[in-house]
């Protein structure tokens, strides 16, 4: 030992860079000098960190490398332990160092080693179980091994976890589940003619809660809300829209022949802020005969001038081409299931095997996705009130009446867009497509928070509320619902999602051919 403690500092940070730093701590209690030299060495702990994790993006403040090292040290035994029990006691500190290795991920998917290492450690079961199916979600639909947690919070916590994650976990429940009782005829029109002889899958739950018409009334902003006014993001309702709209696209998926590719399938892919990265431009500049690209008149020069400057001042990344699903119950299914049979404000509906249709909010064609080119027209400063809110109470002030006290980071602008949406299945019909409006903006809880409004013939007719999963230019997109812009308590109203699929925003001219999925 006297040999290694006669080395140079030098050498001993090149030897101790090497270990494992799970080892570091072993090492540091060997002998006094040991210790001495570890404990505190900000160069020796960051250099490790940099080793096995992403280098994070550093603010204001640089982190603590030494208890940055100490806590991922202890996350990694939590998720290499076998034990189930024992993973889910640590549900809060897991849910705690996962979002913060997302966030400080590498905006490169290809090479982050911050995805690489949760994606295998969450090829584990175990892993899942514990951490990604304790919302209250899988009291009902979970298997043996999945339970809710015991709290609102752990469970908000789980159920925005999976939402990263970002893989719906729907798994065929075990024969335990499965049931031979002749369904009421009053709960699902659709399904009295068979018998309910299948297992009731997690999707089937998730389509009860994003269906229940009792979610969406002023205190969730008839969005994936908590129903207190605050805009708090309800992650149990995000983790059901997106477990029905993964089902819904994987089978669209399955039974186009591969022409549509697979969503949702990777996880943790990006669920990094900033993760978006534009697909490059499939279209060549027109020109002249001589090969030159055509001079603009001044008039246009300045209108794109005029976008140019928006779009560099807007930090959401707003304009550019967008894919969009928007999914809807039979109405007359939608109407029997939430108003057949009152029930107690606090019971939950029955599961719904009734499957939907994939349309867009033109009208209900069986299967439906939409193109989306928006462009940013407005910004005002943060913490501007919405529409609504200037026509009802008058108020130009600037301020939206929320609670911005607990608020941590830069306020970001509230930004206007507008632009057009085109159905890839039925562009030939004239109710197919639509002119789009709307905002984005943050949350009292630093949230990204996207309300459109979709225009038919010049009136509007639906409005959306969504969040963006993944914080600020995530790749993952927003995910909410959709229902009546004049509030109609009887719907129809479900679930939608969108995410950016290039920063171009020219024609496309091959056909229904999707560009690409992230």
């Amino acid at each position: 030992m006297s040999s290694l403690l006669e080395l140079s500092h030098e050498l001993l940070h090149c030897i101790f860079c090497e270990i494992e730093p799970a080892d570091l701590s072993s090492l540091s209690k060997t002998c006094r000098a040991l210790n001495s030299y570890v404990k505190g060495n900000r160069l020796l702990h960051k250099d490790l960190y940099m080793r096995r994790y992403d280098e994070p993006r550093i603010g204001h403040v640089e982190p603590d490398w030494e208890e940055e090292i100490q806590k991922l040290v202890q996350l990694e035994k939590i998720l290499e332990c076998e034990a189930r029990d024992s993973k889910s006691a640590h549900l809060q500190f897991v849910a705690e160092r996962i979002n913060r290795l997302i966030v400080t991920a590498s905006t490169d998917r290809g090479s982050s080693l911050n995805l690489r290492m949760l994606s295998e450690y969450f090829n584990d079961t175990t892993n899942i179980d514990a951490f990604l199916c304790a919302s209250s979600l899988f009291a009902r639909a979970g298997s043996e091994h999945q339970n809710q947690a015991p709290t609102p919070e752990l469970r908000q916590a789980s159920a925005k976890l999976h939402c990263l994650f970002g893989v719906p976990i729907d798994p065929i429940p075990s024969r335990s589940s499965f049931s031979r009782e002749r369904p009421n005829p009053l709960l699902s029109p659709a399904s009295c003619t068979r018998l309910q002889s299948r297992p009731l899958q997690t999707h089937t739950y998730a389509r009860s809660k994003v269906y229940d018409l009792r979610q969406y009334n002023d205190g969730t902003l008839w969005g994936p809300f908590t129903d207190d006014g605050s805009q708090r993001a309800d992650w149990e309702k995000v983790e059901a829209i997106m477990i029905v709209l993964g089902f819904n696209l994987n089978k669209f998926s399955e039974r186009s022949d591969g022409r549509w590719p697979r969503v949702w399938h990777k996880p943790f892919v990006g669920a990094t802020p900033g993760s978006y990265i534009s697909l490059a431009p499939t279209i060549a500049e027109p020109t002249d005969k001589e090969g030159t690209a055509p001079t603009d008149d001044p008039a246009m020069l300045r209108i794109r001038e005029l976008a140019l400057s928006l779009d560099a001042q807007d930090p959401y990344g707003i304009s550019g081409t967008w894919m969009r699903v928007v999914c809807f119950l039979d109405y007359n299914d939608l109407y029997a299931f939430n108003f057949s049979q009152r029930i107690p404000e606090d019971a939950l509906r029955d599961p719904i095997d009734t499957e939907e249709g994939i349309i867009d909010l033109a009208e209900a064609v069986p299967i439906r996705l939409i193109k989306i080119k928006l462009q940013v027209t407005k910004i005002e400063p943060p913490g501007s009130g919405d529409e609504d809110e200037y026509a009802e109470d008058g108020d130009e002030s600037g301020s939206d009446g929320m609670d911005w006290s607990g608020f941590q980071g830069e306020r970001l602008p509230v930004v206007h867009f507008r632009g057009n949406s085109r159905s890839l299945h039925a562009s030939w019909d004239p109710n197919a497509n639509s002119r789009i409006r709307g905002t984005v903006r943050q949350t009292p809880e630093g949230e990204i928070r996207w309300t459109t409004f979709s225009i038919f013939h010049g009136e509007e007719r639906w409005r959306s509320e969504g969040i963006q999963v993944g914080g600020l230019r995530s790749a993952r997109g927003v995910l909410g619902n959709w229902f009546d812009k004049d509030y109609d308590m009887h719907g129809p109203a479900g679930p939608t999602a969108f995410w950016k699929i290039t920063d171009e925003m020219e024609d496309d001219k091959h056909g229904n051919t999707p560009l690409a999925y992230y």
